[in-house]
């Protein structure tokens, strides 16, 4: 069976890739694709795989858009953090979607479901767990975070959060009191945890909370400037792909 992984964030990568050997050693990894540019590229000079893994909401982009541009009849498996995405990931040739953190249990029921689904030529679209993600309305969100921080445990309210950011793949919290702390999640995960009406992925490497926003500045070509409080010590530009739901977002 070959496989394309496409997901933006190499220990993900990595981590799936270790799984789906553990369920079949003689799996093929044709190709792991960061982004919605480098899938693009790649399915236009290459067959189509056997099976696909898809994160929903990669660094350029949501990866819906990939099939905007190039042709891909191969089956889908979707991994995402974002569940709000289910519904239109399950209108395409989706064989399952799995809500990260994936589990070893979950991802060998989605291979068998599409071995199960080339089997006999038919699409399979679990429809009990379609109604399960639509029925999930209210969803909660963290309101602190606790955290070691030499012999003793932090603990930090979302309110007093401005900002995250990610530096050499250690994420740091900066609060409005101007601390700075190391936290043991990611980016992809700390977006999962927050409200997303108080926060915001500008990009790969900020996830801000609105109230931390001192001004926006409006550069040639749509670019966005942020202006931090606190200061941050690194120029921080609103991704090109983000510019309208960022938009959005401080309009909402």
């Amino acid at each position: 069976m070959n496989i394309v992984i496409i997901e933006d964030e190499e220990l993900a990568t990595r981590r799936l890739e270790g799984m789906i050997r553990s369920f079949d050693p003689a799996v093929k990894v044709l190709a792991k694709l960061e982004s919605i540019e480098d899938a693009v590229e790649w399915f236009k000079n290459n067959g189509e795989p056997d099976l696909i893994f898809l994160d929903i909401h990669l660094e350029d982009g949501l990866s819906f858009s990939i099939f905007e541009k190039v042709t891909v009849k191969a089956p889908i498996i979707f991994t995402t953090a974002f569940d709000e995405y289910a519904i239109k990931a399950f209108k395409l040739k989706s064989i399952d979607y799995l809500l990260k953190p994936i589990t070893q249990v979950d991802l060998n029921a989605a291979i068998s479901k599409y071995m199960n689904w080339n089997a006999g030529n038919n699409p399979v679209i679990d429809v009990n767990a379609l109604y399960e993600i639509i029925s999930r309305r209210n969803r909660s969100y963290k309101s602190r975070f606790s955290f070691p921080v030499g012999q003793k445990i932090k603990t930090v309210q979302v309110e007093e959060i401005a900002y995250f950011y990610s530096m050499e793949s250690i994420t740091f919290m900066v609060c409005k009191d101007k601390s700075e702390y190391s936290v043991d999640y990611s980016l992809d995960q700390l977006s999962e945890e927050v409200d997303p009406a108080n926060f915001f992925r500008v990009n790969r490497q900020f996830l801000v909370s609105l109230k931390a926003i001192n001004h926006v500045n409006v550069y040639p070509k749509s670019r966005l400037k942020i202006e931090l409080l606190p200061l941050s010590r690194h120029e921080l530009f609103v991704s090109i792909d983000k510019v309208v739901k960022f938009k959005e977002w401080l309009n909402s």
